[in-house]
């Protein structure tokens, strides 16, 4: 003869069932919590992919020597320059997909053409306070828009999708001495700036003082390949130039990775970026 059951074990059976059911339906929203991340850092990676980069002539290369009373001003705005081609990259990532054809052109790389222009004009009048002033450097403010896997005019490098690749090259532009410029060739070297994540207040001057310091680098290789056109063998360049001109951009980097690192993530992979190439 069977037995009703007590009626606490109905309770308990009521109650047992009760938190199966609480269980299961926090695994629920713990699945649904984890596809929606998974979606969100997909959407993310996609944004950032199908961003372009910011393409700019490098400044340095083309300035005359600079006087010592000049020096500080034209490394802050050669920075400054820098600055202003990171932030335009991340204003592409960041509007991807928004405004219509003209929106790239109207919204960043007009603002950005602006910029340097002024930027450009105050190196060029730091210069001739004290020295003959450079003229024809507003023809370097226009910047062009590299797409993947595209060339920029002029046949600077462009971003490829390996994340270690530069987003937008420094070239070198016309050195002192024209006709010695053309024979010698011009050194490119990939852009650091673009590649930093955000640096911190605490550490912008001296990312700024070493962003300016591989501008100047830069333009110190390209004048020694002037000066030393016909010099040397087959192997002179690499040697005597490009050689340390990476070891002097591999030290310069680490100094800006350190500097982040102090108070934010430390970025690393930069070293990648050190290596430059002749371009003839």
């Amino acid at each position: 003869m069977s037995r009703a059951l007590p009626k606490y074990n109905k309770r308990r059976v009521v109650m047992i069932g009760g938190a199966s059911a609480v269980v299961l339906s926090a695994a629920v929203i713990a699945g649904s919590a984890l596809a929606g991340e998974k979606h969100d850092n997909a959407q993310n990676a996609t944004t950032k992919a199908a961003a372009n980069t910011v393409n700019c002539p490098a400044v340095a290369p083309s300035l005359p020597a600079v006087p010592a009373s000049a020096k500080a001003e034209v490394d802050r705005n050669l920075a400054l320059l820098n600055t202003q081609i990171a932030e335009a990259n991340k204003r592409l990532v960041d509007t991807v997909g928004q405004g219509g054809p003209n929106f790239i052109q109207n919204a960043i790389l007009g603002p950005l053409k602006d910029k340097r222009v002024a930027t450009v004009n105050r190196i060029a009048t730091a210069i001739g306070r004290t020295a003959a002033k450079p003229q024809g450097l507003d023809a370097l403010a226009p910047c062009s828009l590299n797409t993947a896997g595209g060339a920029a005019a002029g046949g600077t490098a462009t971003a490829s999708a390996a994340p270690s690749t530069p987003a937008a090259a420094q070239t070198g532009g016309a050195a002192a001495g024209t006709g010695d410029a053309a024979a010698a060739g011009t050194i490119t070297c990939p852009d650091v700036a673009s590649q930093l994540p955000a640096v911190p207040a605490s550490a912008k001057a001296e990312v700024d003082r070493n962003l300016a310091l591989l501008n100047t680098q830069i333009a110190e290789a390209n004048k020694r390949l002037v000066d030393t056109v016909g010099q040397g063998g087959p192997n002179f360049v690499n040697n005597a130039i490009l050689g340390p001109l990476k070891d002097k951009r591999v030290s310069t980097i680490d100094r800006i990775a350190i500097s982040i690192g102090r108070t934010a993530a430390k970025p690393t992979g930069l070293d990648t970026l050190a290596a430059c190439t002749l371009n003839k």
